[in-house]
């Protein structure tokens, strides 16, 4: 059996261990620019195995979310590679999360107030932008504007560029936003997606749009260096459930098994309320997908190791825990106990409840230190 704490082969990559932090949005980045503390906060945690940077738009078109770090700058790749640096000096390996989130925006943060765009015109989800006062606010996603033919193939060479401009800021690898309600999973929901060109009808051509993504990013920095993140019965930001959801994703899974990605990253949603992806259907991936398989979704460590031991999984992936740990990894291999995250302040604001949560040999130092003061007093 494999032990979480052990390295591991990310097709090439040698990761320390087996944990993963999930991508998570922490709106936390004036200007849409990565910056210092961004830095500091990756760099705490880079003890885990990967770090999945928070999902980074390829396109002002493509950003449905205010103080959220981009892709497609100058400005911005060079604030990346404040953070890879700072994860590498501790031994670190870091992918970056390159995302458009389609319809689930809002136009006061569209160029010059443009609506966002989709498969089509039907609305849903909700977008962090301006309210009417001209203050951040959590909002219902303005009306899309359906995408030409020709404007999804440029989509596809905004994910190819994104995918060079984060090898130059310094990752090692770029993961596919495909899940969770966004631009790909848009296409791929035949109740959202009713094109009747390339990209629209069959099972086929609603997954082109990601398939072509995929492919165009390999080719420009390598398909061993490309993840991809996939919700499989996921309902977030308005997505209708559909008959076929799980052979869609079955099929995605072929295509992807032969293409020799780093890896394919699944997401349960029941963690966050939505109905839970049937373990019985990840087992039906795995038969399929032969490649490096994480799974994230409300995971605790006896269930990680679990299915690592049982083969259904290679690497399991932790999102909220890691707010709150930036020593996951060392609390869970000596059996410390894990610090309470904060809800209140995962999205926006300063350095509370980001990069001042201690390692637990801080607290020890800390209570340490307490205990000799009183002794004297």
């Amino acid at each position: 059996m494999a032990s979480l704490f052990e390295p591991f082969d990310l097709n090439g990559t040698r990761l320390n261990n087996r944990i993963v932090m999930a991508p998570m949005t922490r709106s936390r980045a004036p200007d849409d620019i990565p910056n210092e503390m961004g830095a500091l906060y990756y760099r705490q945690r880079a003890s885990a195995g990967l770090i999945i940077s928070e999902g980074t738009p390829i396109s002002r078109q493509g950003q449905g979310y205010l103080y959220n770090p981009g892709i497609f700058g100058p400005d911005q790749i060079a604030g990346w590679a404040k953070a890879t640096r700072a994860v590498h000096e501790r031994g670190g390996i870091f992918f970056a999360q390159i995302w458009h989130v389609g319809r689930v925006s809002h136009t006061s943060i569209q160029i010059a107030g443009q609506p966002p765009v989709g498969p089509s015109e039907q609305q849903g989800g909700m977008a962090f932008g301006y309210n009417d006062a001209g203050t951040p606010d959590m909002l219902a996603a303005s009306q899309p504007r359906r995408l030409e033919t020709a404007e999804v193939r440029e989509i596809v060479r905004d994910f190819a560029q994104a995918a060079v401009n984060a090898r130059e800021a310094g990752f090692d690898g770029v993961e596919i936003h495909g899940a969770n309600g966004y631009l790909f999973e848009q296409f791929l929901n035949p109740h959202v997606n009713d094109r009747d060109d390339a990209y629209g009808g069959s099972r086929e051509n609603r997954c082109r749009l990601l398939l072509e993504a995929v492919d165009e990013a390999s080719k420009m920095i390598g398909a061993h260096r490309v993840g991809v993140r996939l919700s499989p019965f996921g309902t977030l930001f308005d997505m209708p459930e559909y008959d076929d959801n799980g052979e869609t994703y079955l099929y995605l899974a072929r295509e992807f098994d032969k293409r020799g990605l780093a890896y394919v990253h699944l997401h349960d949603q029941g963690g966050q309320g939505m109905p839970p992806m049937p373990r019985e259907y990840l087992r039906q991936f795995r038969e399929v997908y032969h490649g490096n398989l994480l799974l994230a979704g409300n995971l605790d460590q006896a269930e990680a190791q679990a299915l690592v031991d049982a083969g259904t999984i290679d690497l399991p992936v932790f999102g909220r825990l890691y707010t709150s740990n930036p020593d996951l990894v060392e609390r869970m291999q000596n059996g410390w106990p894990l610090a309470d995250f904060d809800p209140d302040t995962f999205y926006g604001g300063d350095a509370r409840g980001y990069v001042d949560f201690p390692t637990y040999a801080e607290e020890q130092a800390r209570k340490a230190r307490e205990q000799a003061i009183q002794a004297k007093s």
